[in-house]
């Protein structure tokens, strides 16, 4: 019973709850112990703190036994990425370079949501230091590794709290996604990840990488994710950027299809070298999405590689992260990040300004793209999870990441919702994701297709052997 109850959804969770079949302690107690089982295989946690978690299963236990939960996540084992600020825990980011002294006074506002829901908070999450690359390890963690395979990356930089899911140790996670760092890990992990539109999910402190980073769900079900969306995206008056706040459900209309949708699908959009075997299995999703009544037109919105774009801002946001940063602590720092600070020197005004055009411009032709789809979908990256210990699949000093994650960061540039759905796996044994791309506000429609799909295909049944 102990190894079924760690691969429960949070759906079935909490309809166990409130049937009194199970006990929200119970749920808490087993992934606790599956931490310990498995946890030093991944290293997908900074932070463990089962004396925080049991207790406030507890308190849930006792409002679903008086019929009052706080929500329908309630009692769900959830974890926090180490970049989100958490009340009572240290929130270190990955690095050397941050005072794990504090203060640690605040709950940034998902965090805050998850603990009026009643989530049970496991613990946090490893990142790479800053969230800076596409692959999680750190001067101050370590690496984490892939449930699928101990040898590969699970991707990041949201990766611990892939590997987490991945592997049973909490059904749901809180990410962060500036560039891809949620839909990175959920395809190299075999999960599903959500990058909500731009400002669905209030952000405070705003990241130091501006409004191309969002916050979003992540957990081995659609309906999972939407619920989660459902608690994280209330309204907190400390984000000026944040969108007004829209009080339908993400869960309803789950169910309804995608009979008639339209959309566009690209394995390269015109320009991204592709492994043969994803492209394979990408298709071969995109053909389910045909079978269950989407219009699906084959071809590539038509604009260039923005990755000089995204580099210039996103470079610029490192030096303005640790641009000041004594010299003493900047041999503290990943190797890799302090060369892109090295890089970011070279970055002008004018660079930044032309960017910021060329951003706006891309916005702006995908804004028109959409009208004419609903969604558009790709490979969640081109090639499937690499080794540990390497920032990209080949030796890449200046570009570091941006060039084997080509189907990412352009929706962070334009701020669209995009997810990425388990759509199978390589004969290696390592999963593909299926990237499913929304018109910008437009999350359930992009939540609605991944469900279809999802419902589709047996992927979802699939589970690591650990």
């Amino acid at each position: 019973m102990t190894n079924d109850l760690i691969w429960l959804s949070a759906a079935k969770l909490s309809k166990a709850y409130g049937k009194r079949k199970l006990s929200p302690v119970e749920a808490a107690r087993v992934v606790i112990e599956r931490i310990d089982k498995v946890g030093d295989k991944l290293n997908a946690f900074c932070i463990v703190d089962a004396e925080h978690a049991l207790k406030a299963a507890k308190a849930s236990e006792k409002r679903w036994k008086k019929g009052k939960p706080s929500s329908p996540i309630d009692g769900v084992p959830t974890t926090i990425k180490d970049i989100v600020l958490t009340r009572g825990w240290p929130t270190l980011r990955g690095s050397k370079t941050v005072d794990a002294k504090g203060p640690w006074d605040d709950d940034a506002p998902c965090m805050a949501r998850l603990r009026e829901a009643g989530a049970v908070i496991i613990g946090k999450t490893t990142t790479p230091e800053f969230g800076w690359k596409g692959v999680t390890d750190s001067p101050l963690t370590g690496i984490t590794r892939n449930p699928w395979d101990l040898s590969k990356t699970p991707g990041g930089s949201s990766g611990g709290a892939a590997a987490a899911v991945a592997s049973g140790m909490g059904a749901l996670a809180i990410g962060t996604d500036g560039g891809g760092s949620i839909r990175i890990p959920a395809g190299f992990s075999g999960i599903f990840g959500l990058k909500p539109s731009f400002g669905r999910v209030p952000a405070w402190p705003l990241s130091p990488f501006g409004n191309v980073a969002h916050i979003g769900p992540m957990a081995r079900r659609v309906e999972d994710a939407a619920m989660m969306l459902d608690v994280i995206a209330r309204p907190d008056a400390r984000d000026w950027t944040s969108l007004p706040y829209d009080p339908r459900s993400f869960v309803k209309g789950l169910n309804k299809g995608i009979k008639g949708l339209r959309i566009a699908y690209s394995h390269d959009l015109g320009y991204a070298d592709v492994d043969p075997e994803v492209k394979d299995i990408v298709d071969a999703a995109v053909l389910t999405l045909e079978e269950a009544g989407a219009r699906i037109d084959r071809l590539a919105p038509g604009f260039e590689d923005p990755a000089p774009v995204f580099r210039t801002i996103w470079w610029a946001g490192v030096r303005g992260l640790l641009g000041g940063l004594p010299k003493a602590k900047r041999g503290l720092l990943d190797p890799g990040l302090a060369d892109v600070l090295e890089q970011s020197q070279a970055i002008t005004l004018e660079d930044f300004l032309d960017a910021t055009a060329k951003r706006g411009a891309l916005g702006i032709f995908m804004r028109g793209f959409m009208q004419k789809y609903d969604l558009l979908v790709t490979p969640t990256l081109p090639i499937p999870a690499f080794e540990v210990g390497k920032v990209a699949p080949t030796t890449d000093e200046k570009e570091k990441w941006v060039n084997w994650t080509p189907f990412s960061f352009p929706f962070n540039l334009t701020q669209q919702p995009a997810a990425s759905v388990p759509c199978g796996f390589t004969t290696a044994g390592l999963p593909v994701g299926l990237h499913i791309v929304g018109r910008m506000f437009d999350d359930w429609t992009v939540l609605r297709a991944a469900h279809a799909y999802e419902q589709a295909t047996g992927w979802k049944k699939k589970k690591p052997n650990l």
